[in-house]
């Protein structure tokens, strides 16, 4: 098992986190449990977690398959659910709905206000449309509900399109792309059984140091969901003062 380091030589917290599309956990759950674990995250941002019927109860149960706690998410925020370990503290949380486009799935974000140490900072997620005319208005929205948090943000979605694309550039805008800052932009994310597009995205604020990126394609993976999971290694920046 891979264990992140809990202070950087600078001295700065290291933070590992974990952006997942989980496929409603429509495959193999005991694969999914297991990539989870071996990556020793201590945050997973999920998309398509359980939001209909019993979804606190089924949040509950993913978390703790992954050896975690809930912090927020699931009906509330459409699906985006942000899982942790005991090793942050839990501050205000907040879900987002974007309007329903008739005929379309509705869909949301999720905001979780997070602390190890001295280190404060917010994780967000979220998984926009699949339908181009409707994505850059949610992409929009989930951008002036990011501006409004003053602590350094981490944000883990499933953009539905690949970089460049008017819904992406608006997410990254004043954000650094982790497979940017590692120079790993070309590491596809989905689909699994035939990896073609990076749709699966890790921005964080610039005060935050990019220390490792990685698409996690193992044969667990490929079992577990039809999306790659996304890990990045984070140094948070040490609150002055």
């Amino acid at each position: 098992m891979t264990q992140p380091a809990s202070t950087d030589q600078t001295g700065g917290t290291r933070l590992r986190v974990l952006s997942y599309n989980i496929h409603s956990q429509k495959d193999d759950r005991t694969a999914l449990a297991a990539v989870v674990r071996g990556l020793a995250p201590d945050v997973v941002i999920v998309q398509e977690a359980p939001r209909r019927f019993r979804w606190r109860q089924k949040c509950a149960a993913l978390a703790e398959s992954f050896g975690m706690v809930v912090a927020e998410g699931g009906l509330p925020s459409l699906g985006n659910l942000v899982l942790t370990s005991l090793r942050l503290r839990v501050g205000e949380t907040w879900c987002l709905q974007y309007p329903l486009t008739p005929g379309r799935h509705m869909r949301g974000a999720v905001f979780a206000e997070c602390s190890i140490g001295p280190a404060r900072f917010v994780i967000a997620g979220s998984h926009l449309s699949t339908d181009p005319t409707e994505r850059p208005g949610q992409a929009t929205l989930f951008k002036k509900a990011l501006a409004e948090v003053s602590l350094p943000l981490i944000i883990g979605a499933d953009l539905n399109e690949n970089s460049g694309g008017a819904a992406w550039r608006t997410i990254a805008d004043g954000c650094t792309d982790a497979a940017v800052a590692a120079d790993l932009g070309d590491r596809y994310t989905y689909s699994c059984a035939n990896p073609r597009d990076r749709i699966d995205a890790l921005f964080v604020d610039p005060r935050i140091e990019v220390a490792k990126y990685d698409v996690v394609d193992t044969p667990e993976a490929r079992r577990a969901s039809d999306h790659f999971p996304v890990l990045v290694d984070l140094v948070l920046p040490t609150p002055a003062g």
